[in-house]
């Protein structure tokens, strides 16, 4: 991806200092987890991706312990995580609970939602699907996201070479 859009979308250098990165102590401070090159951010469209279908409270905090850990662009794999948000979960999370479903050959749940003790007792008999669907819809998007990304800026350096080039050659024929 072009360096200098990723570099207006990314938060200022001062995130690092944030208090809610002190959870995870002197490894948020590490400069690889604040650059921007072509390995970084596939892996942290893949580890944001990833996040982003878990079905779990605090996906950006395990987006962002899962970039320390692989050493991807911290604040690129957090902010992905928003590809889940109030309008898109009931969509993704419906396409997680079927394929889920799909995988392990369950029944359809009728899902009427009620603010009733018998309504929390039938939430494992979707957690399961769901959780299963979220794991492979959520590996699936990671491996598209990460060959996107990848593919993308590799994309974006070649044409960048290539117009160098031909303005290169442009220029030494017009000083002849």
């Amino acid at each position: 991806m072009p360096r200098k859009l990723l570099e207006r979308l990314v938060p200022h250098r001062r995130v690092r200092e944030h208090p809610s990165l002190r959870l995870f102590g002197t490894a948020a401070l590490h400069s690889n987890l604040w650059h921007l090159n072509r390995r970084s951010v596939a892996r942290a469209f893949a580890i944001g991706l990833f996040c982003a279908l878990l079905p779990i409270p605090g996906q950006m905090l395990v987006a962002a312990g899962l970039a320390i850990l692989f050493a991807s662009n911290l604040p690129i794999a957090v902010m992905l995580v928003w590809v889940t948000n109030p309008l898109t979960i009931p969509p993704i999370f419906l396409t997680c609970y079927m394929v889920g479903r799909w995988i392990l050959g369950s029944p359809i749940q009728p899902f009427d939602f009620k603010w009733s003790f018998e309504w929390i007792l039938d939430l494992p008999a979707i957690a399961l699907p769901l959780l299963t669907g979220s794991f492979v819809c959520g590996i699936v998007a990671a491996f598209i996201g990460y060959v996107s990304a990848s593919s993308f800026w590799r994309w974006y350096v070649v044409r960048v070479w290539r117009t160098r080039h031909k303005d290169r050659i442009k220029h030494a024929l017009h000083l002849d």
